[in-house]
């Protein structure tokens, strides 16, 4: 499991407006820190035009290399750690250029404006 592959993983269970189900998510944590057993994720949702509106939602077109079968956005507002336990299969990975674009959305969600 490595930072820019997007799985498959067991979100549930939550609570509240928490993401929830098996859902697609790429891992964002860095491959070179981490001791416990668990990647830091974000994501990922089908796109809805609204979307566009927004800075936290990074909008995924579906290729080769990602494995997506559909136009998505990444979910940045909805960041967590999981165990290595929810990952299910591995569906792709994100090219550079849609990654950083994403951790430059995170910027903005954790970010004093």
């Amino acid at each position: 499991m490595y930072r820019g592959e997007i799985w498959l993983v067991n979100l549930d269970p939550t609570l509240g407006a928490e993401i929830q189900k098996k859902r697609t998510a790429v891992i964002i944590s860095s491959d070179a820190i981490g001791k416990l057993p668990l990647k830091v994720i974000v994501p990922i949702t089908a796109w809805k035009e609204p979307y566009a509106a927004v800075p936290w939602m990074v909008r995924i077109t579906p290729d080769q290399s990602n494995g997506l079968d559909k136009e998505s956005a990444a979910d940045t507002f909805q960041i967590r750690s999981v165990s290595k336990e929810r990952f299910i299969h591995r569906i792709g990975s994100l090219s550079g250029p849609v990654l950083r674009t994403i951790v430059e959305a995170l910027t903005t969600v954790v970010s004093d404006l």
